[in-house]
């Protein structure tokens, strides 16, 4: 493998660049089609990180770089103080998919850290309450509001005080590591019996509760997948108490696990979606839908300057129509079909402890192989190494877990060349 070329920009990388960034490989990426990417030096790779599930329709798809272009020669931004059709024309297709049963209402930022800021003070404004709880592992951005609710890395939180907000942690419904004594057959009954029982006595006053946010699937917790039961008795749960229900699908929104939104996996109607990633095929765009009844907040009450960009806007109705036309239905086949390939890779490899997700949102768990579930974290990082070195490129999460988050695009072939490539890299780092 070259990498004469980006060794190069690496070096002009550190020095100029914040250091706060964590790097995955020495990859200089110099262009990419589908779910393929190559470097500056000519190496071509698999993509199984899409951007961390960002590039839904893959690199570069050319329905979506069409209609970026075809905007930008009318015009690349006007700010929220004025209209534009996109806008409106993106806020109605999104508003169609909500998972609500009554009409919804959009709000358009830019990112996902955004978007979990505009939920938080949607619930405090609507219900007039302080307090939230959520669940560890999650994570919900970096800026100063969602951070209070992030917890899936100490790093993330370490030197930057305490809270903003006032938020409880409670453990995140993992069937595979439970930390709770069950007081149900269900796990993730057990954890909201916990919640109940033992949180709203003792910590947070459930009049004084604005919301619960929680992701559907946990990301960077370690792709992790609740039991069953866990989302009807959570909304059972808010509903008694007056409890907004948040979901963070900046990860697994927009067709990922095999539907628009993971949370219809469960048949559960959230209050508030938090949305980003993959809205747009890469171009910067994050926001919440809500309930109508919930969205009241008055004019001037939050905005941004950047708000339904008119070239993110036209990225995301092309996205959307593609992921509605071929591709939520491609992402049910083929991560049904990893899925299988990895369930049978597991039956030869003790150092894979869980293979689990929805979709093509596959989170492979390493473990130490002698039957005692301790997760294997530099094993896993070896694996990982392998798998660039054989042009594949793929992500950690949790302690212990890589994660499968290619384009909902990708083809059967490209999907057995990289599965192919993970289970020799396994194999490397077994030996």
């Amino acid at each position: 493998m070259k990498l004469d070329k980006s060794q190069e920009l690496l070096k002009r990388d550190q020095a100029v660049i914040s250091p706060s960034y964590p790097r995955a490989a020495p990859f200089v990426m110099d262009h990419g089609s589908g779910a393929e990417v190559w470097d500056v030096d000519g190496n071509r790779f698999i993509d199984f990180v899409a951007g961390i599930a960002v590039c839904t329709t893959g690199h570069s798809h050319p329905k979506v770089v069409a209609a970026i272009q075809d905007q930008a020669e009318r015009f690349i931004h006007i700010s929220s103080d004025y209209y534009h059709p996109l806008w409106v024309e993106l806020s109605e297709r999104l508003a169609k998919i909500a998972p609500f049963s009554e009409p919804a209402k959009v709000f358009l930022g830019n990112s996902g850290t955004e978007a979990v800021e505009a939920g938080i003070k949607l619930a405090r404004h609507h219900t007039g309450r302080p307090l939230f709880i959520g669940f560890q592992g999650g994570f919900h951005g970096r800026t100063l509001g969602s951070l209070a609710f992030t917890s899936s890395k100490s790093v993330q939180r370490s030197g930057f005080g305490p809270p903003s907000i006032g938020v409880t942690h409670v453990p995140y419904p993992n069937e595979y590591r439970q930390v709770l004594q069950l007081t149900s057959d269900d796990y993730g009954e057990t954890v909201v019996n916990y919640i109940e029982d033992q949180i709203l006595k003792t910590v947070v006053p459930p009049e004084d509760c604005a919301g619960i946010l929680v992701e559907p699937i946990q990301g960077e917790g370690g792709y992790v997948v609740p039991p069953p039961g866990f989302f009807p008795a959570l909304r059972a749960l808010c509903d008694r108490h007056g409890i907004l229900l948040i979901v963070d699908e900046v990860q697994s929104g927009i067709g990922r696990t095999g539907k628009w939104w993971a949370i219809e996996h469960w048949d559960v109607e959230p209050d508030i979606v938090c949305f980003a990633k993959g809205i747009a095929s890469g171009v910067p765009m994050g926001g919440i839908v809500a309930r109508e009844s919930v969205m009241d907040w008055p004019e001037g009450a939050h905005s941004n300057t950047y708000g339904g960009n008119p070239l993110a806007c036209s990225a995301a109705l092309a996205t959307l129509s593609l992921v509605e036309e071929e591709l939520m239905v491609n992402a049910q086949s083929m991560g049904e079909y990893a899925m299988d390939a990895l369930e049978e890779m597991q039956s030869r490899h003790p150092s894979i402890g869980q293979v689990r997700g929805k979709g093509l949102m596959i989170g492979v768990e390493f473990v130490d192989g002698d039957g005692a579930k301790r997760p294997a974290h530099e094993f896993r990082e070896r694996v990982i190494e392998e798998a660039y070195t054989r042009g594949l490129l793929l992500l950690g999460c949790g302690e212990s877990t890589v994660r499968l988050a290619p384009a909902l695009s990708i083809e059967e072939s490209l999907l057995d060349e990289g599965l192919r490539i993970i289970e020799e890299s396994i194999s490397t780092a077994s030996a």
